[in-house]
């Protein structure tokens, strides 16, 4: 009988370098979980995201811009012509690199082999599923491990030969507890993924979000980052925000508190910052001076809406508006 034991050893295995499409959120080759509560702002963040890749934007906290590249969106919620290109149009998007796979004759699931083949056609870089449950295909229960494992074991395996990020929005569900029990479905999904966000509202802001670093198996989780959804002038990031996974999955947590140093924090921003740029090191030099601890300071950055931006090695903040730059 033919022996069909294979062994490999560990010495023949050559380490790779782990490359991101936006560090330390969502790298290239592996799947990132995007989750939240519906109306959370889930599909505005990835359209956000799907923009500044096929421009090459800087994104917040990012040190280095990426080369424009194309991406692949599917979406089952949402109409292509009367929501998602009217929304891709109004946040910069160049919609020559976004491209959608036909389901007209027939629907796209995760074990699909168009995957593969658009990604390898187009040379995309980013591939968006929204929503997850949409795409498991038919017949695999979400809360079947053994039904779950080997879709995103498949993908996973795109993920990797392709080197493309994936990206999977997901839905909450309504029980408490740590955010990897928040997920729809089985806890297999959120083992699946290397990369999980979650999103959800900033108390005492109306119009800010922001998303947490629930899960980072390939570098340390990343600060919060919240935007804001106005509805007068649309989507745009904030930056680093001091709100923690579990503020966001019980609510929101607290903006700012509105008493003492916050205040004081407050009042230095708006002196250092409504006429001028300042970098974002002599900032916290000031805030230190002032004994406003450096959480505190972001906490107010993120009230007042600072603005910031990379020259060179810097980052730069300021509080005048976008014609203000130098």
């Amino acid at each position: 009988m033919k022996d069909k034991l294979t062994l490999i050893a560990m010495r023949d295995i050559v380490p790779q370098e782990v490359h991101w499409l936006w560090r330390p959120y969502i790298p290239f080759g592996k799947i990132t979980i995007i989750q939240g509560d519906g109306g959370g702002g889930k599909t505005t963040v990835v359209l956000a995201i799907t923009a500044s890749a096929t421009k090459g934007d800087l994104l917040p906290e990012c040190e280095e811009a990426l080369s424009p590249m194309s991406v692949i969106y599917q979406t089952a919620e949402d109409g292509l012509a009367d929501t998602i290109k009217p929304r891709l149009l109004s946040l910069g998007a160049d919609c020559d690199r976004i491209h959608v796979i036909d389901e007209g004759d027939s629907e796209l699931s995760m074990l699909d082999e168009r995957i593969e083949q658009a990604i390898v056609r187009t040379g995309a870089k980013l591939f968006i599923l929204d929503p997850l449950q949409a795409y498991l295909g038919a017949g695999v229960d979400m809360h079947r491990a053994n039904e779950i494992r080997p879709v995103f074991k498949r993908l996973g395996a795109v993920a990797e030969r392709t080197g493309c990020a994936i990206i999977i929005v997901g839905h909450l569900n309504k029980s408490g507890g740590k955010s990897q029990y928040r997920g729809l479905g089985s806890i297999d999904i959120f083992a699946a993924a290397r990369s999980v966000l979650t999103l959800g509202r900033i108390k005492d802001a109306p119009n800010m979000k922001a998303f947490a670093h629930g899960k980072s198996n390939l570098a340390p989780e990343g600060q919060s980052i919240a935007f804001e959804l106005n509805p007068e002038t649309g989507f745009r990031w904030i930056g680093a925000h001091p709100i923690t996974i579990d503020e966001i999955l019980k609510g929101g947590g607290v903006v700012a508190d509105k008493e003492g140093v916050s205040e004081k924090a407050v009042a230095l921003l708006e002196s250092e910052l409504s006429d001028k740029i300042v970098s974002a090191s002599e900032m916290f030099s000031k805030a230190k001076d002032q004994n406003i601890s450096a959480r505190t300071l972001k906490t107010a950055k993120a009230v007042l809406g600072v603005r910031t931006f990379k020259k060179g090695n810097q980052w730069l903040w300021t509080l005048m508006p976008e014609e203000g730059k130098e």
